[in-house]
């Protein structure tokens, strides 16, 4: 009989042996076998950080509406002179897009539409517009650049484009705006590259899909929104497809009051020398981007002339005091380099009348004393 305690120790030793031989075997394999995809596919770690990037975006995708950047909470507050456009792409685009529900039940012919274009001159609100119906209507806005569809290997193009549609798909209701709509899809022509016009075609081909119904059974809940100063420019099967169109024009007098309004609101105001009725008037032909680049260098001004003042008097600028820079006046609207070009209304409106009314002159002639500019042809001079 050998020792009981010597078989014992010799047998947990082969086991303990047979356990490392079996641990480095598995982990000899599992080396091998991992590094043969590796082999395969030598663009793993591409692929990769591509998955985890692709993961990262649908997170972010993923987020609540209220989560988004604040630069874009443009509301229709924010516009002033449009409450009618607004009002009429609420009732018939707005609504419709995002309640189908209730337009559904009774007609096809109530589903909203599948294309709206704003169309007008520059700086007359069209962008802003388009931010503040997103804005409202809770609505996914994708601002679809004509960089995002450029691509240099042929037939790429179509693949965004088709990406676009099926991302808005995703995430309806969604609403996909397309600024200067007229550069991606113009007219066109017999001489036009095979890939631009390709691109046309793929986008009309789904743009026709989204008419479908959805799996719901409701339609789809996806709306394609242009703007564009050249409307002549535009494809005559994208205008078919756009069928609410609204003109965004250049702002009449009660538009361009409402817009000095909300643009002065906030600025210090020298009131006994400051006439808002005045200033509607000699900026009649400017567009809403024109009206704010005046106030801003109306706003200026006063600036301008403390800093003046202080440096004469040798005083260092440590720093403004708001309480002793004087409020904008009338004045400061006129003569500035650089600055909007008014001078011209504000010298055709001078020589109708021999001098410029006061509040208290208006409370006792309620005559309009000055010829209605709007119907004529603008007088602000064009700018190089």
């Amino acid at each position: 009989m050998g020792d009981p305690p010597s078989r014992k120790y010799g047998l947990l030793q082969d086991l303990v042996l047979l356990a490392v031989s079996l641990g480095s075997m598995w982990y000899i394999a599992q080396s091998i076998v991992s590094s043969l995809p590796t082999a395969g596919d030598p663009d793993k770690e591409q692929h990769e950080q591509a998955r985890i990037k692709a993961a990262a975006n649908l997170r972010r995708l993923d987020r609540r509406s209220n989560d988004s950047d604040s630069d874009d909470d443009t509301d229709d507050r924010d516009i002033g002179g449009l409450d009618d456009i607004i009002e009429e792409l609420k009732e018939s685009v707005i609504y419709p897009l995002t309640m189908p529900h209730l337009y559904a039940h009774s007609s096809s012919l109530l589903a909203a539409p599948s294309g709206v274009l704003l169309y007008g001159p520059p700086g007359c609100g069209k962008t802003m517009l388009a931010k503040a119906l997103a804005h409202e209507s809770g609505a996914c806005f994708i601002n679809l650049h004509i960089s995002t569809l450029t691509e240099k290997w042929y037939g790429d193009s179509n693949k965004l484009v088709r990406a676009v549609f099926s991302l808005a798909r995703k995430l309806q209701p969604t609403i996909v705006f397309i600024d200067e709509i007229d550069s991606i899809l113009g007219q066109r022509r017999s001489g036009e590259h095979e890939a631009s016009g390709m691109v046309k075609a793929e986008f009309m081909t789904l743009w026709d899909g989204l008419t479908s119904a959805s799996e719901t059974g409701l339609p789809s809940q996806i709306m394609i929104l242009g703007a564009t100063n050249r409307i002549q420019d535009i494809d005559e099967a994208i205008l078919r497809r756009m069928p609410k169109k609204f003109p965004v024009s250049l702002p009449s007098k009660p538009q361009r009051l409402r817009i000095l309004q909300l643009l002065l609101k906030d600025t210090k105001i020298e009131e006994d020398n400051f006439d808002m009725d005045y200033l509607t008037r000699v900026m009649a032909g400017m567009s809403g981007s024109d009206i704010k680049e005046s106030c801003r260098d109306a706003a200026m001004a006063p600036i301008r002339e403390y800093i003046r003042e202080q440096r004469q008097r040798g005083i260092a600028m440590t720093g403004v005091k708001p309480d002793a820079v004087r409020g904008i006046r009338t004045a400061d609207f006129f003569g500035t380099k650089g600055g909007q070009i008014i001078t011209s209304n504000h010298a055709k409106v001078q020589r109708d009348s021999k001098k410029r009314p006061t509040k208290k002159s208006r409370d006792q002639d309620s005559s309009d004393e000055y010829e209605d500019t709007e119907d004529n042809e603008p007088l602000v001079e064009p700018q190089d």
